[in-house]
């Protein structure tokens, strides 16, 4: 599974320099292997064959592209431990959380393999006799997907996936960081049949890749995950030849925790939300909200289970917590530290690099937080759980929504009646209600204001992929 080569059009090669990129294992820090640094003559190669196999692609039976998907289902999960192994040697997390990113990316493929057979188009009733008017939905061309290091299996299966079902062809970038997975997944849809240029992937320089995507007029629509920054210059490259784009960006997570809260149950979701991945994913949890009365034993149990958090190599049995992916990432999490704690902050667990050294970091958790601290307003993504009080459940709303994200929320009550004040009021795209862990293939997937544009996942993740007519 460990591909040192790019395909483009079939055929796997190497850059046309002969430059490489070396890959490390954030654990160890030693190199795993070396991928091709490629640039923008390789991807208008693999957008050139990508537009050639469209025609063909595009107009197969759709039963030929649904078969396809269900033997890259089945592939995925044939070799979800060698996979899962590639994913924790390259990105640090955890072996459980790996071959739990498999298995959704698995899923992924089979839902939209699924889910194309709705994509339905309509007849309308026509004002005049003499008329017929049809709806009808086509795919909608070449699309580059450009994924990012922390999730490199699902999110790649997130993109394609939909794409492919829809009859469209894809021109992949995976993370420098960790590309070896989005190699591997590639390397299975060569081998269960899909024909040369309907998948192609690139590794290298992402300024010259995605600029090469987003300057070519055959690349009908961008899907992007990453940061909201290079996200709005992707949006701004689209605009010259009118792509459809798709984005998935940063967040900034309110974890709210009111009163009549089953603490247990908020406990055990505030670990998943929070430490998930190192905290390294756009839905984490960045701000816990806390209500006055159950604050301190909020904190108190937050810290237990903080402290109970195994540390080391992911690859290693019972870790729970694996290194961070680079230094810049460690030294983040540091200046989120020294800011909080410059204004008024208390650090009640953690709070340095951990012992073993590398990148790994301590679970920390920081009491007296306030809204002019830099996490209340930026993505920590680290292992950094930060605690705010608050009284009432307005104050909360407002906390919450002070922010220019708008991706994911997350919410412990037992009220019915505040579930549904929760959903009007929260302006976050996804908002789970007594659950930490809130991803699932049946729903929509996708934030608002600037965490993003369009849906990955549900019903909704196919529309991006069609053109109606």
């Amino acid at each position: 599974m460990l591909q040192q080569a790019n395909l483009i059009g079939g055929a796997w090669s190497g850059s046309e320099s002969g430059e490489t990129i070396s890959v490390t294992n954030p654990a160890t820090g030693t190199v795993i292997e070396h991928v091709p640094s490629c640039g923008i003559s390789e991807t208008n190669r693999a957008i050139a064959a990508a537009t050639e196999a469209f025609d063909g692609w595009s107009t197969s039976n759709l039963s030929f592209r649904v078969g396809l998907l269900h033997k890259l289902h089945d592939a995925l999960m044939d070799n979800q431990e060698i996979l899962a192994q590639l994913l924790t040697a390259e990105q640090g997390k955890p072996l459980a959380e790996a071959r739990g990113e498999i298995a959704i990316g698995a899923a992924y493929v089979r839902w939209f393999a699924e889910e194309v057979r709705r994509a339905k188009g309509e007849i309308v009733p026509s004002p005049t006799a003499d008329r017929k008017l049809m709806v009808t939905r086509h795919p909608v061309g070449v699309v580059g997907a450009i994924t990012p290091w922390n999730f490199p299996s699902s999110m790649l299966a997130r993109k394609p996936s939909p794409a492919l079902a829809a009859g469209c062809t894809i021109v992949a970038k995976p993370a420098t960081a960790t590309p070896y997975s989005g190699l591997a997944w590639v390397k299975l849809c060569q081998d269960v049949g899909f024909p040369d240029g309907v998948v192609s992937i690139l590794t290298g320089s992402a300024r010259e890749i995605a600029g090469a995507m987003m300057a070519s007029p055959d690349v009908r629509k961008v899907t992007f995950t990453g940061s909201t920054d290079v996200g709005k210059v992707l949006i701004r490259q689209s605009a010259d030849t009118f792509k459809k784009v798709s984005m998935e960006l940063g967040g900034n997570a309110p974890f709210i925790v009111f009163n009549d809260a089953d603490i247990d149950a908020a406990i055990e979701g505030a670990m998943i939300a929070k430490y998930r991945n190192m905290g390294q994913t756009c839905v984490c949890t960045n701000r816990f909200y806390v209500q006055a009365c159950i604050h301190d034993a909020f904190v108190a149990r937050l810290k237990q289970a903080s402290e109970e958090l195994v540390v080391g190599d992911g690859a290693h049995d019972g870790v729970a917590q694996g290194p961070m992916i680079d230094m810049a990432g460690v030294e983040k999490v540091e200046d989120m530290i020294a800011d909080a704690t410059s204004k008024g902050g208390k650090i009640v667990s953690g709070g340095k690099r951990h012992e073993i050294g590398g990148t790994f970091f301590e679970p920390t958790v920081i009491t007296a937080a306030n809204a002019d601290m830099k996490c209340a307003t930026e993505e920590i993504f680290g292992p950094l759980s930060v605690v705010f009080k608050f009284e009432t459940e307005q104050e909360a709303f407002e906390a919450a929504n002070a922010t220019e994200f708008g991706l994911a929320a997350y919410a412990y009550t037992k009220s019915l009646g505040r579930t549904f004040r929760l959903n009007d009021g929260l302006q976050y795209g996804l908002i789970g209600i007594n659950s930490g862990l809130i991803t699932t293939v049946e729903a929509p997937f996708g934030g608002l204001k600037e965490s993003g544009m369009g849906k990955e996942g549900g019903s909704q993740g196919s529309e991006d992929y069609l053109s109606v007519k």
